[in-house]
């Protein structure tokens, strides 16, 4: 017997271990890359978080549901537990299946918790270092930072307790029942006086529950509530379902009262039918009917005027939510007569005036600057630099090397040989050619610039299409770039990427990335370095999972020659109370980190360019270390920072609505705007350009 428990075990641990391997590998690696790019305390505290959720959740559940099955079984109800299959089949005692599977089963339940919770340790961490917003919400007077912190920590904790006791509920129910401890004769239930005060324990707990997220999470909620004609609590939020909760969650309480009472006077059945029923019914009347009558017989019939104060409460929300209460408004009338005063005045502006694209002109990149099959332009992006003393918009694409192009696709050719983009091409938007071609002001391989512009480190290691692992300082020459029919060769000088180090290492990283040539070969060796996590936008959500980046990095040029990619990166929630959502649930939003990502090495250094917002003023504390203040971005980088596409999309759509102040206006809406469009590759988009321009009543162009 000894023998085959210890052969149990030992097979049970030898496949836990096979399947849990790969997660545990995918886990070290990761954290070599992390420490790599300095980024080791985040980490850190997502894993200790989440391990410390899934442990205290776990445990927390399976102690709960052990508890409560053993006592179901033996102490107070030590009955044995029996089932017959027919009238004439002889009882088969279950007792002691039942007692072995107690564990497994508060375990097993326990694990899905565990997994279950692990997840909200950002929620969790913010809701610990929590920044208030010194805004506080009309109805209720509460801070902002209430609904965005803590508020969701409420919910899920008391949804996990809830969850918890229904799960109790659910195997005892049916387990008493097996015993004959429940037995429904004559029309009557009756229920053993043991089991009875445990059920009665175990609803009450959950009637308790239900009251307190009544009171502490479903009132506050009534500020996300989508019933009247706006986001956020309405009149008949107010003046009926308001008060509904509150009277619901004392009647929740009294009813718990009640399931005690019966629990202790042996009537159970009949005192939870009255309380429960009498909770069902007046949920039923407070907050459906009443509700439904007061909307339609009350509010309908003059709801702009019924509403008009919570309409005006929505407005408010939604323009501090999404940064539109910061709009500067000025009238233009635009009936001024253009004088030669004028143009020399707006010299900047009129000489950048673009007769380039970017959707065109990434095709004609293409056409004439790929050079080789395996080369790509993904994207044209919109910048400025001071080109020989002018102020100049240029339009540029990065060369990325695509290696689902290559002619011949083995590892070698995939993972060491061919690493790397190159270059850049750039061209002003303002400028054609006699054959009507852009100027390339930047162009070829090795990049040629015929500008004051220079690229001293052209190699891109790190870009939109790097998606693959590639090795580095390998006995396999790296290709560079082509020249003629020749090809030119080059080694890697950086210190990105994670060393491959000893054999054991060299395995690890075999397993992560399901090649054992990775183990064999001959050409990595312990010097070899292994870049991974190399498409730049994974890199970044990779680094600092918390934040929602914007769609289109784009790459600039240091003073230095270097190539750097700038990545816009927003704090986001869907808790503002009262502020109008996006489809995904958002209703805050701040373009509060601007992220550089060298495109040789893989650095990345994440500037704050919202110290006012409390989501990032958050997250600096609780990541201390990570975060970099906007003025310590060097000067040349910092003059390419530019106003980010998505959330100026999502303004502009906004605003488009949200420029009303009144709500007569805005209930009709008198003044509705509408977006411009483009026609482009995947349909119609809103015509919004970057451009070089003076704006009214200022002193300078700007970008």
């Amino acid at each position: 017997m000894l023998r085959r428990r210890l052969t149990s075990l030992l097979l049970i641990t030898a496949f836990g271990a096979l399947f849990l391997f790969p997660a545990f590998t995918s886990l070290l690696t990761d954290w070599w890359w992390f420490r790599e790019i300095g980024y080791g305390i985040v980490f850190t505290r997502e894993l200790a978080t989440g391990a410390l959720l899934f442990l205290g959740a776990g445990c927390l559940a399976a102690a709960v549901l052990y508890l409560n099955l053993r006592a179901a079984q033996r102490g107070m109800v030590p009955d044995p537990i029996v089932l017959r299959l027919g009238q004439t089949a002889p009882r088969v005692d279950l007792t002691a299946y039942l007692r072995r599977l107690s564990l497994p089963v508060s375990l097993g339940i326990g694990v899905l918790a565990g997994l279950a919770a692990a997840p909200a340790w950002d929620m969790v961490l913010q809701a610990m270092y929590r920044t208030p917003f010194g805004i506080a919400d009309p109805v209720f007077s509460r801070d902002v930072g209430f609904y965005v912190f803590t508020l969701p920590v409420l919910s899920a904790g008391i949804g996990f307790l809830s969850s918890l006791t229904t799960i109790c509920l659910l195997l005892l129910t049916p387990l008493y029942w097996l015993r004959g401890d429940i037995i429904l004769a004559s029309r009557r239930l009756r229920i053993e006086p043991s089991a009875g005060l445990h059920l009665a324990i175990l609803l009450a707990a959950l009637l308790l529950l239900t009251a307190l997220r009544l009171w502490l999470v479903e009132i506050p909620e009534l500020l996300y509530s989508t019933t009247g004609p706006l986001i956020g609590a309405s009149y008949t939020d107010i003046h009926a379902r308001l008060p509904a909760l509150r009277v619901t969650a004392v009647l929740a309480l009294l009813a718990a009262a009640a399931a005690m009472v019966g629990g202790m006077r042996r009537e159970l059945p009949r005192y939870a039918l009255w309380a429960c029923g009498g909770y069902l019914a007046a949920v039923l009347l407070g907050r459906g009917l009443y509700p439904l009558a007061m909307q339609k017989f009350v509010v309908a019939p003059t709801e702009l005027t019924r509403e008009t104060p919570y309409l005006r409460n929505h407005i408010a929300a939604t323009r501090q939510a999404w940064g539109l209460d910061s709009v500067d408004t000025r009238e233009l009338d635009g009936e001024a007569d253009l004088t030669l005063a004028d143009i020399r005045a707006n010299a900047p502006t009129i000489e950048n005036v673009r007769l380039w694209d970017r959707e065109p002109l990434l095709q004609t990149f293409g056409q004439l600057q790929e050079i080789r099959t395996y080369y790509d332009f993904v994207s044209v992006d919109d910048d400025r630099y001071w080109i020989d003393d002018k102020y100049r918009q240029v339009l540029l694409s990065p060369r990325e090397l695509n290696a689902a192009s290559l002619p011949t696709r083995t590892f070698i050719n995939e993972h060491l040989t061919f690493t790397h983009g190159m270059g850049l091409t750039l061209s002003p938007v303002n400028q054609v050619t006699t054959e009507g071609l852009p100027v390339l002001f930047v162009k070829d391989l090795p990049p040629v610039s015929t500008v004051s512009l220079r690229v001293t480190r052209p190699q891109i290691y790190y870009g939109e299409l790097a998606n693959e692992y590639v090795f580095v300082n390998t006995r396999q020459r790296e290709f560079d770039h082509p020249s003629g029919e020749a090809n030119v060769y080059s080694a890697y000088r950086g210190t990105g990427g994670v060393r491959v180090g000893n054999l054991l290492r060299r395995a690890l990283l075999a397993v992560r990335f399901g090649s054992s040539k990775i183990l064999f070969s001959q050409d990595i060796t312990d010097e070899s370095r292994v870049l991974y996590h190399r498409n730049i936008t994974a890199r970044a959500r990779k680094a600092l999972p918390f934040l929602r980046f914007d769609r289109d990095p784009y790459l600039a040029i240091a003073s230095d020659g270097t190539l750097k990619w700038i990545a816009d990166a927003y704090t986001t929630s869907a808790s503002y109370p009262y502020a109008q959502r996006l489809t995904d649930g958002t209703s805050y939003m701040r373009n509060s980190v601007k992220l550089v990502i060298d495109a040789y090495d893989g650095s990345l250094t994440a500037y704050v360019s919202g110290e006012a917002d409390p989501l990032i003023r958050t997250w600096a504390r609780i990541l201390p270390g990570i975060f970099v203040p906007l003025d310590r971005m060097p000067a040349d980088l910092r003059a390419h920072i530019r106003y980010p596409d998505d959330i100026y999309r999502i303004q502009t759509s906004l605003y488009t609505t949200y420029h009303m102040d009144a709500p007569e206006d805005f209930y009709h809406r008198e003044d509705q705007w509408q977006i411009p469009t483009v026609a482009e590759s995947d349909g119609a988009v809103p015509f919004m350009r970057h451009i070089i321009m003076r704006l009214p009543e200022e002193s300078k162009a700007e970008f």
